[in-house]
């Protein structure tokens, strides 16, 4: 790809050609042994897949959704409970808490790593619920459901603060499952044990998604559960698979929620690249924060030094928003945002009543927040641009005085200047 050229947000043809021969491959020995769902192949997924998280189960899913919706039904979230979560994420997530018969609510988020606030978990917990003196249940003042499970999304890569929302889950009999879809080996610093820890590990069970642009994608719909849990784990199989332990014999009422074959053998032969994927994101995230280092009215991700995360998303915020993405559009560049309105706010769930400004913080990020490129076959060049048309954008935009300078990294420049940066070797 030339300089001139367009540069799109993902790369998706790129590492399939890359690996165009393993993938045939493996399809190939689908066809020869014409096991195209369950069997051997997805069983070796799973188990390889189990020790890239550190858990003793993984159990391969439909999707992503299929996931979040087995695991808390797996957990034993009942219809008519609440499972507490945040706004700013994909509708999968609160989906997945209203199939499984339960009404999500949600708690605001941490302004600078997007996740999950404990601190507003607990305000939560503390002023919005009460505990009943017959059944000792948790329940929320206002709607007097019981509040049984958290699922903190651990989002754009970046694991939530685990330790504190665990702390309260223990507190409040809580189930917690990870919302790990755009996790795939995210790693947290648990002080309560002293070393890190994957994601998908800490809650009671967490979900995966294996959708194509994903760090770990198949070449269609995917995904997974992961626990500690051999009973929640076994439940997990039973509800992917129309409720039967065996061939006809129905225990529950389940679903077809199975992980194909192929697309298991695809993500089998694309885990053992993972790794190096994530270093080569965390490597261009990095590159990024250096180039974006003059733009000083451009907020990048933060990352705490308790996680590692792997950038599944590269997320700045900026004020205008919608005029830089419209520049870098018209330079051929593509973004995308991350979510641009909060579930809260959305008339999908209307009926429960929030308002503008109950969730000041996910609200004013998602007025700011643009996703740039980012994938592991990303080139310097590509990136120098980007972060280019980022900072020219910002030089041309209207200031207060005809004469009032802009800083950009300390360095004094006049509106309607060209930013060329300079050249390196790396």
């Amino acid at each position: 790809m030339t300089d001139k050229g367009s540069i799109p947000f993902l790369d998706l043809v790129t590492p399939h050609l890359e690996l165009e021969e393993e993938l045939v491959s493996v399809f190939r020995s689908a066809l020869k042994t014409a096991g195209f769902v369950g069997g051997q192949i997805v069983d070796d997924f799973e188990e390889e897949f189990a020790q890239f998280c550190g858990v003793q189960y993984c159990v391969g899913v439909g999707s992503g959704t299929d996931a979040l919706r087995f695991a808390l039904m797996a957990g034993g979230v009942q219809p008519g409970d609440t499972v507490l979560t945040v706004p700013n994420t994909f509708i999968a997530t609160t989906e997945a808490i209203s199939q499984a018969g339960a009404t999500p609510d949600f708690v605001d988020i941490d302004e600078r790593t997007y996740n999950m606030d404990p601190s507003r978990v607990q305000e939560y917990l503390e002023t919005q619920c009460c505990v009943t003196g017959a059944s000792g249940k948790l329940l929320n003042r206002k709607t007097r459901r019981p509040v049984t499970a958290i699922i903190p999304v651990h989002m754009y890569g970046q694991m939530a603060n685990m330790d504190r929302i665990l702390d309260l889950a223990e507190r409040y009999h809580l189930m917690v499952i990870e919302d790990a879809c755009q996790a795939h080996g995210a790693e947290y610093f648990s002080s309560g044990q002293n070393r890190w820890k994957r994601a998908g590990s800490m809650g009671s069970a967490a979900a995966f998604s294996f959708y194509p642009g994903k760090n770990l994608g198949a070449c269609g719909e995917a995904g997974a559960v992961t626990t500690n849990d051999p009973l929640l784990a076994e439940r997990v199989r039973m509800l992917r698979d129309h409720g039967q332990r065996q061939k006809y014999c129905h225990e529950i009422e389940g679903y077809n929620g199975r992980l194909d074959a192929i697309q298991a053998a695809i993500l089998h032969t694309k885990l053992k690249y993972l790794s190096e994927w994530n270093e080569k994101r965390r490597r261009i995230a990095r590159r990024y924060d250096e180039l974006l280092r003059p733009a000083t009215t451009v907020i990048p991700p933060y990352e705490s030094p308790r996680t590692k995360a792997v950038y599944h998303l590269y997320v700045i915020r900026v004020r205008n928003r919608d005029a830089l993405q419209a520049h870098l559009t018209d330079a051929r560049i593509t973004t995308q945002i991350h979510y641009p309105t909060p579930l809260h706010l959305q008339r999908a769930y209307a009926t429960l009543g929030h308002k503008r400004g109950d969730l000041p913080v996910a609200e004013g990020v998602a007025a700011e927040i643009l996703s740039l490129p980012i994938y592991p076959q990303l080139e310097y060049r590509q990136q120098e641009r980007i972060t280019a048309e980022v900072i020219n954008w910002l030089l041309k935009r209207p200031v207060n005085s005809r004469n009032q300078h802009l800083s950009l990294g300390g360095m004094s420049v006049l509106p309607g200047m060209i930013f060329t940066p300079q050249k390196t070797n790396t």
